[in-house]
């Protein structure tokens, strides 16, 4: 191809080679370097102008070195756009060189601007070419997927491409790039974290925006979704760029196929508290509460779950209530599969905890009646958890605890819970059965479960499992047939010396000395006479000998008048 020279009309570009289309920008790119130096108009543009110019020569020349530029199809698509651009320049030159030019000034700013600005974009997409390194690597094995345990430097190189195509290409590039990484993102779940560390995340996340094309944005949101849900680290990136907000619009006005993705990635991000305060600052509890509301068992699974992690962070429980969080989630407790239900649980539960305030709104919405209701036909005791939480909140106040307190179906519920359940819901239902005014008939319809709870004071872990174990025992053996069957049970006898006895350290003596107490309390020679022959005695003396607190008033009670002439007789049943 001939030089081309100052006013040498520039040629339309090759359509046959790719080489002489990159030749000829080359050489039009060394002319503007040097016209730009010699304009008469508008000089301080021309100097930005020229920057830029020697900036786009080096990179053309770093493109040309390349091995394998000309088979990468995203370079075909920037030279012509490009050498549109850089004729628009020469034609601008021509006219701010002329000493004889006396056209619009504003006009002629405006179209510098412009091819400016034109400039700036493609130098940037040449950049991202060139710093992606697709260029010196074949076309046919950058296409090449790669399949779960491949090398990671071909997975980093295989991603790095996809985001370049992603960010030049058109609509057909940009479809086809990401239906590659969803499927990579599917298919190996490693790959989450070297996306979010190759990738423009950032520039997915644009696409999320509702002026992309809706195929683009549909794929862009599956992308999001995986990348929020796949990894700690993948779900930090989208939030660090920006994600929240875009999602959360999709929430509120995409497809509801488009809705389950965002949902699914808006659970996922608000998992980590100082995330999950950024939903209210994009206004988005309204949308989460009417996703529950009106949309599939999917998407209501997900915004329940997004909402219970926000319930996590304190200065938004109460604009969660009032924007009318409440009644939504009671109505999932009782209309919704398991997995949701146990969301909309754990968000009650929280609340309920959280104060008088939010007792009383759930308390207004018939919240109690419900939770009654699920606890009550959960066929597993996997559901019960936090429905128990819930309840056990609700009873610190008066009329709740009194309305539990007389239900002999909730009672007996206590007990078999007492009795099988974990070790967590052992513990809560302890704890109910501790605090809750009990009549003496239920006490002895649950009488079973007192074995149960000598066990959970033998549990140091969790805490506090030790206290509701006592508490709950100490208030059934109120009743003389409980003492009389507890002292019958030889297990527990044992477990109370074992705990009792000075040298066992594990313990603390508080407990066993609390229902020690609590048995004798009833003055039965019996229970007296049952203590004694397991070795009472002699470990309350030598406790009380070391002046442990409570073990005086024991010993005075085991070692009382009643016990004249208790040895020759029988120990009545």
């Amino acid at each position: 191809m001939p030089p081309i020279t100052a006013g040498t009309p520039i040629p339309p570009p090759s359509t046959s080679s790719s080489q002489p289309l990159l030749d000829l920008i080359i050489q039009i790119v060394s002319l503007l370097l040097l016209s730009s130096l010699n304009v008469r108009s508008f000089v301080g543009r021309w100097q930005v102008l020229h920057s830029k110019l020697s900036t786009l020569h080096s990179a053309l020349l770093e493109v040309s070195d390349s091995p394998h530029w000309s088979e990468n199809p995203l370079v075909h698509t920037i030279l012509p756009s490009l050498l549109s651009t850089l004729q628009r320049l020469k034609s601008l030159s021509d006219q701010c060189s002329d000493s004889a030019f006396s056209g619009g000034k504003l006009h002629m700013q405006s179209d510098l601007d412009m091819a400016s600005a034109s400039l700036s974009s493609q130098l940037n997409d040449l950049d991202l070419l060139l710093r992606s390194g697709v260029l010196y690597q074949s076309n046919a094995l950058v296409l090449s997927q790669p399949v779960p345990g491949s090398n990671k430097d071909d997975t980093e190189f295989f991603i790095r491409d996809l985001f370049t195509r992603l960010q030049i290409g058109g609509v057909e590039f940009k479809k086809k790039a990401l239906e590659s990484l969803v499927q990579l993102l599917n298919q190996d779940e490693k790959s989450a974290g070297l996306v979010a560390k190759e990738g423009n995340v950032g520039y997915l996340i644009h696409l999320l925006d509702f002026s992309s094309q809706p195929s683009v944005r549909e794929l862009a949101a599956s992308a999001v979704s995986v990348l929020s849900t796949a990894s700690d680290e993948s779900r930090k990136r989208v939030f660090e760029e920006g994600g929240l907000g875009p999602l959360l619009r999709i929430l509120e006005t995409g497809s509801m196929h488009l809705k389950e993705k965002a949902a699914a990635a808006v659970e996922s991000i608000t998992i980590d508290t100082e995330n999950a305060w950024a939903v209210s600052a994009y206004g988005g509890l309204s949308v989460l509460i009417e996703a529950c509301r009106s949309g599939t068992p999917q998407l209501q699974a997900a915004a329940v779950g997004a909402i219970r992690n926000v319930t996590a962070v304190e200065d938004i429980k109460t604009s969660l209530v009032e924007e009318g969080a409440i009644p939504v989630l009671l109505q999932l407790l009782v209309s919704s599969p398991t997995d949701t239900q146990e969301k909309a649980a754990m968000s009650i539960a929280v609340l309920a905890s959280s104060g008088e305030y939010f007792r009383s709104r759930i308390i207004q919405e018939r919240g109690l009646q419900k939770l009654l209701q699920l606890i009550h036909d959960s066929p597993s005791f996997n559901t019960i958890e936090n429905p128990l939480r819930a309840l056990s909140s609700l009873a610190v106040s008066d009329p709740i605890a009194r309305i539990l307190s007389s239900s002999t179906l909730f009672i007996m519920k206590l007990g078999e819970l007492i009795k099988h359940g974990s070790l967590v819901l052992q513990q809560i239902a302890a704890s109910l059965v501790a605090n809750l005014s009990i009549s003496d008939g239920n006490k002895r319809a649950i009488g079973s479960c007192m074995g149960s709870l000598v066990k959970l004071m033998e549990m140091p872990k969790p805490a506090g499992v030790q206290e509701a174990a006592v508490g709950a025992l100490a208030s059934l053996l109120t009743v003389r047939s409980n003492r009389k069957e507890l002292m019958r049970d030889e297990k527990s006898v044992m477990r109370l010396m074992q705990m009792l006895d000075p040298k066992n350290e594990v313990i603390s003596k508080t407990f066993p000395l609390a229902i020690v107490t609590a048995v004798l309390s009833g003055g039965s020679n019996g229970c007296r006479r049952r203590l004694l022959e397991a070795g009472a005695h002699q470990h309350l003396q030598n406790l009380a000998d070391k002046n442990v607190a409570g073990a005086k008033k024991a010993l005075q009670r085991l070692t009382g008048n009643r016990l004249r002439n208790i040895f020759s007789r029988t120990w009545r049943e």
